[in-house]
């Protein structure tokens, strides 16, 4: 069974980047525009990983994985920011809220692959 991924942006630009990626990988991918929109479409299909980027409206990356990290049910769910930001106190930030990685924009499909299959098998 194919695993299923959420990648949260508010650019649909790198969604529809990130969804091509990994469909082409066999994964099923989920879209949502901000945390609060990834909060609600986890809540009618679960997911194997998400991938979110920092900065967004409404509730950014942070936010949502501390939101996620609070669920019993998503503790242990694989999340990776995929951000321009490279800051080593963004990096410590998102290590602290739960994050499991980070990939910096503009990122290369291939890297993206290699980190989602390091992390789902």
């Amino acid at each position: 069974m194919s695993k299923t991924i959420l990648s949260v942006d508010d650019s649909a630009s790198i969604r529809q980047l990130v969804v091509f990626t990994l469909e082409k990988e066999g994964y099923v991918v989920m879209s949502a525009v901000d945390g609060r929109d990834a909060l609600a479409k986890m809540k009618t299909k679960p997911v194997d990983m998400v991938i979110t980027d920092l900065n967004m409206p409404n509730m950014d990356g942070i936010e949502l994985i501390q939101a996620l990290r609070k669920d019993q049910s998503f503790r242990f769910t694989p999340i990776v920011m995929l951000t321009t930001e490279s800051a080593q106190n963004k990096k410590d930030a998102g290590r602290q809220a739960g994050a499991t990685g980070w990939i910096v924009k503009p990122f290369k499909p291939e890297q993206l692959i290699a980190v989602v299959k390091r992390l789902l098998g």
